[in-house]
């Protein structure tokens, strides 16, 4: 080998010392560079993926694989993504898009972890929703990274020899003067690959080549720098867009819960809106039904002794229905007994209202019991001896109870009153006191009656009642049972009753009791009241010759009522009258004797005048009789109801003795000259059927 120069040897020895330096500094920052720049779009496809799985939750939620569609198309803005696809919770294949040019389909399942290679980039990101993973975005992207370190290398690998060679054109040009900025640059090169500062610049000595080498050191400094702070300025962006993203997941994770809160709160509020409107209303319509229910029985409880009352006074201020003095006597004794029943009923009335309205005072004191019981056993033993009855009476010696003497005395007064009314003739009633408590006192009132069923015990007490037995044989209004409850819870106490069927009922009332009851025994009254016998005087009969009288039915429970009728009648010599106490009696006599007209009240013993009717039209043998209602159901439902049920008239008590008469002449008008009413008439029959009607 031939001496080398030293101006070879100098190039020689710079090229040796510079290209190692220059290719490690390359080397390095494309290094950096790739991996900067791998990262980055792994990020930015981890980003896209999560943009797209929070996009197209919903459309999972709610299986809208249209929506999900539309989102995945919105990747055609990123040409680096070939293909991508949203897989559901169980891995199947929900939706998927490809770029332009893309041949290979996309799985159906998902197999396994994402595999990535040289040329494409796999990336799976599950789609959470509230702890629930509804489903997986897959993104594959066009895998760049060995483009990009080819180019790199080509760059290098140009930049190498470019400075290569102009380091030998200067050393070999100018020696020493090439070798300072070479050295110059190896230093920089060395400071920026130690502290990674890109902002160190390489001194320009001269102008030649070295001088550009310089420069385009420099310029590959300002290059790298800028590169470098627009990826960090890129990865700032990215993490501070991610950031704002999960705020604002996080925001309207919030708004949703707060969202799903007022609207659990709104339905709660309707609920209990609707349910309360639901009660109120139920409330009135009850409370409506109950108003009805009472006027319509008050009505009918007013008018009825209103009836009697005002029809013997017509009879008795009539001239045209002469009386003697004899009749005259018992119209006015029906008067008064009707005007005495009407006060009673008022005074119930006033009670009732009083104790609803809650204006009763009571007095409450220690009350001994042997006293109220002497005072009401002096006062219901006659009426129960009338009857054939006794009533037993236990001795209670010591015991005392906390209340209002005068409201219990009415109580037990109302609670015998009733055992004697309904009791069987003859029977017997007994009262029984007994220690429940401590301080507890319970008395109670046996009777020997008809008993009362499960559904009359259900609403016994409610005003107008009258113990389960409307329409019955007994008088009375319905409220004293109502007072006697009220009366009872002012006091303290309670009120109760058991009735079987056929075996009697068992009244009993509790009270405090500030005494101990010693043993009771029962005694009898010795005084018994006399008997009284009731007439059963029949309406006399028409006189003179003429046609046949026109039988008419009434069927009607009150004797007053009838007796009424009864006088009415009797001056007609074409009527002839023939009444019932109840429905079934009636019917047999409408269908026996086929009268020319009924009169039918509404409120009668075991059926009601309704029911009456219906069977009337419903055969065909006394279909065609003409059927006047007389009743004491005045409310205009009433009226309608009846009218619509098929009634030809429709009268209310109290009688108007003029419309009575219009009506029964109109309604007999049409039959005027049909065949005569069978003549056969069992008077004896007639006369004997007032004999079984009850006392009102």
């Amino acid at each position: 080998m031939g001496a080398r120069s030293i101006r070879s040897k100098l190039v020689s020895a710079v090229m040796t010392a510079t290209l190692p330096a220059l290719l490690l500094s390359i080397a390095i920052i494309i290094v950096y560079d790739l991996r900067s720049y791998h990262r980055s779009l792994l990020n930015d496809l981890a980003t896209q993926a999560e943009l797209v799985g929070h996009m197209s939750s919903a459309a999972l939620t709610f299986d809208d694989p249209r929506l999900a569609n539309e989102n995945l198309a919105l990747l055609r803005t990123r040409p680096e993504v070939r293909a991508a696809a949203i897989y559901d919770a169980n891995g199947e294949l929900f939706a998927s898009y490809r770029a332009s040019g893309e041949a290979r389909a996309m799985p159906a399942a998902l197999s396994g972890a994402p595999a990535s290679d040289r040329q494409e980039l796999v990336l799976h990101h599950r789609i959470v929703e509230n702890g629930e993973t509804l489903g997986t975005v897959y993104l594959r992207a066009e895998n760049r990274l060995l483009g990009r370190t080819l180019d790199y290398l080509g760059i290098a690998l140009s930049v190498t020899l470019l400075a290569l060679g102009v380091a030998y054109l200067l050393m070999r040009r100018m020696g020493r003067v090439v070798t300072a900025p070479i050295v110059a640059i190896t230093e920089i090169a060395r400071d920026v690959v130690a502290t990674r500062d890109y902002s160190r610049r390489a001194p320009r000595i001269s102008d030649d080549e070295a001088g550009e080498l310089v420069d385009s050191f420099n310029a590959m400094l300002t290059e790298i720098e800028g590169r470098t702070r627009e990826l960090e300025t890129s990865s700032s962006a990215i993490a501070r867009e991610a950031a704002e993203r999960t705020r604002a997941q996080q925001e309207i994770m919030r708004l949703n819960e707060q969202l799903e809160q007022r609207v659990d709160e709104r339905t709660l509020q309707l609920a209990l809106a609707n349910a309360e409107l639901a009660n109120a209303i139920e409330e009135a319509r009850s409370a409506n039904q109950a108003k009805s229910a009472f006027l319509s029985s008050m009505s009918h409880e007013l008018r009825t002794p209103l009836n009697a009352i005002l029809g013997f006074a017509q009879i008795l201020t009539s001239d045209t229905l002469p009386s003697t003095l004899e009749q005259k006597k018992e119209f006015a004794n029906h008067i008064l007994k009707s005007g005495r029943h009407l006060l009673t009923l008022i005074n119930e009335i006033l009670d009732l209202a009083k104790v609803e309205s809650g204006t009763v005072t009571l007095s409450m004191e220690p009350v001994v019991l042997d006293e109220i019981l002497l005072e009401t056993r002096t006062m219901v033993a006659p009426i129960a001896a009338a009857r054939g009855g006794r009533v037993l009476f236990p001795e209670t010696p010591g015991a005392v109870v906390l209340a209002d003497r005068t409201r219990l005395k009415q109580v037990l007064l109302n609670l015998l009153s009733n055992a004697v009314k309904y009791n069987r003739e003859a029977g017997a009633v007994v009262v029984d006191c007994a220690q429940v408590g401590p301080s507890r006192l319970r008395l109670s009132v046996r009777d020997t009656g008809a008993g009362l069923d499960a559904q009359q015990v259900a609403s016994l007490f409610q005003p107008f009642n009258r113990l389960g037995q409307e329409g019955g044989n007994q008088e009375g209004t319905g409220i004293g049972l109502v007072v006697t409850k009220r009366l009872m819870e002012l006091m303290g106490g309670e009120i109760g009753v058991s009735s079987s069927p056929g075996v009697g009922s068992v009244f009993w009332i509790e009270l405090a009791s500030t005494a101990p009851l010693a043993a009771p025994t029962m005694t009898e009254p010795g005084a018994q009241a006399a008997s009284s016998g009731a007439d059963g005087a029949s309406a006399p009969a028409g006189e003179g010759a003429g046609p046949a009288p026109r039988l008419l039915l009434y069927v009607e429970d009150n004797p007053a009522n009838l007796r009424l009728v009864e006088e009415i009648v009797r001056f007609r010599r074409d009527l002839q009258l023939l009444s019932a106490p109840d429905g079934h009696l009636g019917l047999a006599l409408a269908r026996a004797r086929q009268p020319a007209l009924i009169l039918l009240d509404l409120n009668l013993p075991g059926m009601g005048g309704l029911e009456v009717l219906r069977q009337l039209r419903a055969d065909p043998a006394t279909s065609g009789i003409p059927v006047i209602a007389l009743t004491a159901n005045a409310m205009p439902r009433d009226i309608e109801r009846g009218m619509a049920a098929g009634f030809d008239r429709y009268l209310t008590k109290p009688i108007d003795i003029g419309q009575f008469t219009e009506a029964i002449n109109s309604t007999l008008a049409p039959r005027r000259f049909a065949p005569a009413q069978k003549t056969d008439i069992d008077t004896d029959a007639e006369a004997t059927a007032p004999a079984a009607r009850k006392d009102a």
